[in-house]
């Protein structure tokens, strides 16, 4: 695989939904009068990133619920944190698949994976056949899946980085990223991580033990490590081991999840005006985002 490899675009598209609808006002509303100013947003995006990438593979992963992950499972306080969307917003989430499905994008949603754990699993099924990634998102999560070719695009602020810019946002390389998020947490997913163990302690262990495990095997040589309350540190991971395993259970995206086994899996459909110019007249697109759905089915 190299730079001259065929791209697959995985997009994040619940973080893109949710953007839409904290950042546009609340004045779009579709001929029965529900607001959809998420939707608007959503669709700007999605018609700015395909007229910029012009992809010929390509899928768009949206969370079914905050509720029902495999995680929970393991976990009930995963993400216990965060408020349910709202009925406006779920529905505005319907929407948003509606309008990615007939502009041709492959569509993952799953009740047990979350769009990281499909993102992971299609990178994964597709590297196997030659691809290299380009993951929109701006989750530092997605640092764990980074091969030497891929990206990530956090779209919003235009920035890109590889592997070396996960090294240098965390300071831990991207195999150690969900060993990272274990000892220190993730406040975002509800995760505690190891009590006492912050970010620059955590990516100094791993930089001197590799691994979770190899630490958690290792634990009593922490206290004569040169980090600060090192002997505290220590006694911390010998109480929280068990622990961390779990948090790490969570805090990996699942690979295994079947959703690009053959190279052609998440390739981009054609997409019928007819079909869009519908939906543009139920949710009362004005002439600007309708010329532009319209000229994205003429590729």
């Amino acid at each position: 695989m190299s730079e001259a490899s065929p791209i697959v675009h995985l997009v994040d598209g619940s973080l893109y939904v949710f953007r839409a609808w904290h950042s546009m006002p609340d004045e779009f509303t579709d001929v029965d009068g529900h607001p959809i100013n998420a939707v608007h947003g959503f669709t700007r995006f999605l018609c700015e990133l395909l007229e910029k990438t012009k992809p010929e593979h390509i899928a768009v992963a949206f969370d079914a619920s905050l509720t029902t992950s495999f995680r929970n499972a393991i976990y009930p306080k995963y993400k216990a944190n965060r408020e349910l969307p709202p009925p406006d917003l779920e529905r505005q989430f319907v929407v948003c698949r509606e309008i990615a499905e007939a502009l041709g994008l492959p569509v993952l949603i799953d009740h047990s994976y979350e769009a990281d754990d499909l993102i992971g699993s299609a990178l994964w099924g597709l590297r196997a056949h030659g691809f290299r990634a380009v993951i929109v998102s701006a989750d530092k999560d997605f640092g764990q899946l980074l091969g030497e070719h891929d990206e990530q695009w956090d779209y919003a602020r235009n920035l890109r980085w590889g592997p070396a810019g996960v090294l240098e946002k965390l300071g831990v390389h991207p195999h150690q990223v969900a060993d990272y998020l274990a000892l220190c947490g993730d406040a975002v997913d509800n995760i505690p991580g190891v009590p006492g163990v912050g970010a620059k302690t955590a990516a100094a262990l791993l930089m001197h033990f590799g691994s979770l495990d190899a630490l958690l095997d290792r634990v009593d040589e922490v206290a004569f490590l040169r980090i600060r309350g090192a002997a505290s540190c220590a006694a911390k991971l010998k109480e929280h081991a068990e622990m961390a395993r779990l948090y790490r259970r969570l805090t990996r995206i699942a690979l295994d999840v079947p959703v690009a086994s053959h190279a052609d899996a998440l390739l981009r459909q054609d997409s019928e005006w007819a079909k869009l110019e519908v939906i543009s007249e139920r949710l009362r697109f004005g002439p600007l985002t309708r010329s532009r759905l319209r000229a994205l089915t003429a590729r």
